[in-house]
């Protein structure tokens, strides 16, 4: 199927269907692809998503919830379907991708729901639905091909095919023993290639990539891309094995951590949904921006302390603007390399050092390029050489206080257990205001009036 981009062409398309007989809207539906027809359900109104998913084939139907974002209502839809089709698609769907859905509905929905599944699905519901959502154990799948150390090959490939019948794709074998420890990993490759003959144990390659089912998501996304897996095993405590990540997970997590730290950087919570109504967004902005006022309040007041200077040098007000501004740019450039560092892995003293030192350094040349273009402006268009160089040495100190707060505080807030993505960028901003408006009206003072 060759990929195209859905536009407001799509969506007109399938409010037209829908306003036809089933049978038509059915010929339109089977021109997109399940993850397509996610993306439109975002624009269409709860009873038209239920008519879709009762017309859709199951398959189609389960793959339609998988792909939908949690905060346009996978959960509603599937609860508000007839139980024969509502069962029919959780039996589709992965153990992870059901109990994503599953988990987002209060309890007494989830225990109807559970109730009218068969008793192992039920059970491996429930127990993922045990681990917290952002945990290896919340996103890995209990479905898993696992075969004994002790089979030769043709015990194992018989189990291999068995196990293989109701799963859509694998590409690793666990090996375990009678009591289901995991022993080692295994590829479908290895297996046909080996002798008839052949034993699993002599097999088995023990040198491998495992998680614990309470590892943070990130670190299981890190793992999985140092070592390029396409899946990585879960375990317990005791090495038992309970199922696998797969890196289809893994790119959502890495999306869904990229969105939570950028909205983090720019003061928005994490609570608040990308399409979330205007009272939500108020809630989770209001607090941060109460706090911003606070900070500028204290801008402010560096600023009445120099009343005398602005009064009696009024340009001056013009150009500290600029530094401040400049400062502010050049922190958020430190502030978004060091937070992504840290969140790529935890930095050892001396590579925090390093960091602090390279934004220290950036800083510095920085500073004295842009400083050395506002000298030029306030000597030429000012006629004031020295005023070019009380901005000279404003702006530069102010993109070396930049630098240094931009690496420095976030490495400071992660050492202390803070997430340095949420308060970074508050402490940051009132650094390079006060110094951006002290720098320019302290030089001046003493340069310039005196």
């Amino acid at each position: 199927m060759q990929s195209f981009d859905l536009d407001k062409t799509d969506f007109l398309r399938i409010k037209a269907a829908l306003e036809a007989e089933d049978a038509d809207l059915e010929l339109v539906l089977k021109e997109y692809h399940a993850s397509e027809i996610a993306i439109l359900f975002e624009k269409l109104q709860q009873e038209e998503k239920e008519r879709i998913i009762n017309i859709l084939p199951t398959d189609v139907a389960s793959e339609v919830l998988s792909e939908m974002d949690e905060e346009h209502g996978p959960a509603e839809l599937l609860v508000n379907l007839e139980p024969e089709k509502r069962t029919e698609i959780i039996e589709e769907l992965d153990y992870d991708d059901a109990t994503d859905i599953i988990s987002q509905l209060d309890e007494e929905d989830q225990q109807e729901i559970l109730e009218d599944l068969d008793q192992e699905d039920a059970s491996n519901i429930r127990a993922l639905m045990t681990y917290a959502e952002d945990t290896a154990g919340g996103l890995m799948n209990s479905e898993i091909i696992k075969v004994n150390i002790n089979s030769d090959k043709k015990d194992a490939l018989d189990e291999i095919i068995r196990q293989s019948e109701e799963m859509e794709e694998f590409y690793t074998i666990c090996v375990v023993d009678n009591n289901d420890i995991l022993k080692g990993i295994l590829s479908i490759k290895t297996v046909i290639k080996a002798r008839a003959d052949a034993r699993i144990s002599d097999l088995v390659n023990t040198d491998f990539v495992f998680v614990k089912a309470d590892l943070d998501q990130e670190e299981v996304a890190r793992l999985i891309k140092q070592y390029n897996l396409t899946s990585i095993p879960v375990v317990d405590d005791d090495m038992k094995l309970l199922g696998r990540v797969t890196v289809d997970d893994i790119i959502d997590v890495l999306e869904e951590e990229s969105t939570e730290d950028l909205l983090k950087i720019s003061g928005v919570s994490e609570d608040e949904e990308l399409s979330g109504n205007w009272l939500e967004a108020v809630k989770s902005r209001l607090p941060w921006l109460v706090i911003n006022l606070g900070t500028a309040f204290l801008a402010a007041s560096i600023i009445r302390t120099f009343d005398d200077t602005v009064a009696k040098l009024s340009i001056i007000s013009a150009y500290m603007t600029i530094i401040a501004g400049m400062g502010g740019n050049a922190a958020t450039q430190a502030l978004a390399v060091t937070v992504r560092r840290i969140s790529l892995s935890d930095l050892t003293d001396k590579q925090a050092y390093n960091t602090v030192l390279k934004e220290f350094l950036v800083g510095m040349i920085n500073g004295a390029a842009n400083g050395l273009i506002v000298f030029v402006v306030a000597f030429f268009y000012d006629a004031n050489p020295m005023l070019g160089l009380v901005l000279f040495l404003a702006m530069t100190g102010n993109l070396i206080i930049a630098g240094l707060t931009g690496a420095s505080i976030p490495l400071i807030l992660k050492r202390v257990g803070i997430d340095p993505a949420v308060a970074s960028s508050i402490i940051i901003t009132t650094f390079t205001d006060c110094i951006g408006f002290l720098l320019p009206l302290y030089l001046a003072t003493k340069l310039l009036l005196k």
